[in-house]
């Protein structure tokens, strides 16, 4: 069963007694993982409030995302405004996640993922729908990335529509995606982004879509013509990380079946062990991913995977010790990277991605795998060759999103 505790606690939270009703008018939801093997019951938590930016308050996205939420709504002139609200809580970043603003996205749909010039960059681009996310990573950026963090939504789609277009019209091959500064897939219970996402993508033969998650919201992608220019992608990491690190996410098992699902309706995907964290008894526990992984899915649909260890600003630490006081994650062995962020001794980092590239190798030799901000000297000796040597990292992974995605190098 459930810990009583953990139910007083959600019951509390509910305005219903019925804790398994109808989940339509809710946006994330909280996982209670029990005994091995795990049973998933999974429970909804409200938003608690709805923040609308005066400027957009007449759009037709807003009035339908207001019809599947029940929360109170404010319409406010600025952002300040909902700031103001938050830093008021005693835990404005859990605060952030239970309130949600929708506003225009001011700058660019379409932007460069922030690389740095010290590591490798994949020259990936993002697609900003929106910020922060509703599940409670506690290694999670994003917690130091916007200040206060608040759940935000951009509903001026004319414009990032318009940008895709022009995008299209220049036909060279990119790679995008909608994850870097929220999850893709939260905002499948009161948005049809997605759905308009993943057709749009598919009438087009140069730019391949990535959808990257940790949850297992995939039905609306279904029935979609995609034309498999769109690659669902997961975040994965061992039974240990997921349970007492990854709060509110879907468990291994539930993300593998999930991708077993968008393969069987044509999908490619996508993986990415990163971060992966280093402790006694986690090669095994790594091991035993890759295992399962390739028992669900077919080597020969995946575009990529990518690898990386755990990495964090300093800023970071101290957040970590106050939300998240029992985590032992920040207390590893630890060095500064040439990026400012604290990262594993560089000989630690080389031993597990050795393994874990010949873990993976053993199902597929020629799968592309590859680091997220590493430099040639880990590329060397843990891959064996730097990405220069292959045309550089942007040509390995456009190469392989032209091979398994069908995309027109013409």
């Amino acid at each position: 069963m459930v810990e009583r505790s953990a139910c007083i606690g959600i019951q509390r939270r509910l305005p219903c007694a019925d804790l398994f009703s109808c989940l339509t008018r809710y946006v994330f939801f909280i996982t209670f993982r029990l005994k091995e093997p795990y049973i998933i019951t999974t429970i909804p938590l409200l938003i608690s409030k709805l923040y609308i930016d005066r400027q957009v308050a007449q759009l037709p996205q807003v009035a339908s995302i207001r019809s599947r939420i029940d929360a109170p709504v404010v319409v406010v002139q600025n952002v300040q405004e909902v700031y103001d609200s938050l830093a008021l809580s005693d835990d404005p970043i859990q605060k952030g996640k239970t309130v949600l603003f929708l506003t225009r996205n001011k700058g660019a749909f379409i932007k460069k993922c922030p690389g740095t010039r010290a590591y490798r960059c994949c020259n990936y681009q993002i697609l900003h729908i929106g910020t922060f996310c509703t599940m409670d990573c506690s290694y999670c950026i994003l917690q130091t990335y916007f200040h206060p963090p608040v759940l935000q939504y951009f509903v001026n789609h004319d414009d990032l529509f318009s940008e895709l277009d022009n995008l299209f019209l220049k036909k060279n091959i990119t790679r995008i995606g909608t994850g870097e500064f929220t999850d893709s897939m939260i905002w499948e219970m009161w948005t049809d982004l997605s759905n308009q996402l993943v057709s749009k993508f598919s009438e087009q033969f140069h730019t391949v879509l990535e959808l990257k998650t940790k949850t297992t919201a995939i039905d609306g992608l279904k029935r979609l013509g995609h034309n498999r220019k769109t690659i669902v992608a997961w975040s994965l990491n061992t039974d240990r990380v997921i349970r007492n690190e990854e709060f509110h996410t879907a468990s291994l098992s539930e993300r593998l079946r999930a991708a077993a699902k968008c393969e069987s309706w044509g999908y490619p995907l996508g993986f990415h062990f990163d971060p992966m964290f280093i402790y006694d008894g986690c090669e095994k526990e790594y091991r035993e991913v890759v295992e399962r992984l390739f028992s669900h899915v077919s080597s020969k649909n995946i575009v990529w995977i990518s690898i990386g260890t755990f990495r964090f600003m300093p800023s970071l630490k101290s957040i970590i010790q106050k939300r998240f006081p029992e985590s032992k994650i920040i207390y590893g062995e630890f060095i500064p990277g040439l990026d400012g962020k604290m990262r594993y001794f560089k000989p630690l980092r080389i031993e597990l991605y050795r393994k874990m590239i010949s873990w993976i190798r053993k199902y597929d030799p020629e799968i592309v795998i590859y680091f997220c901000m590493e430099d040639d000297e880990v590329w060397q000796k843990s891959m064996g060759f730097i990405p220069q040597d292959r045309g550089g990292l942007p040509k390995m992974l456009d190469t392989s999103a032209v091979s398994v995605c069908g995309l027109d190098v013409g």
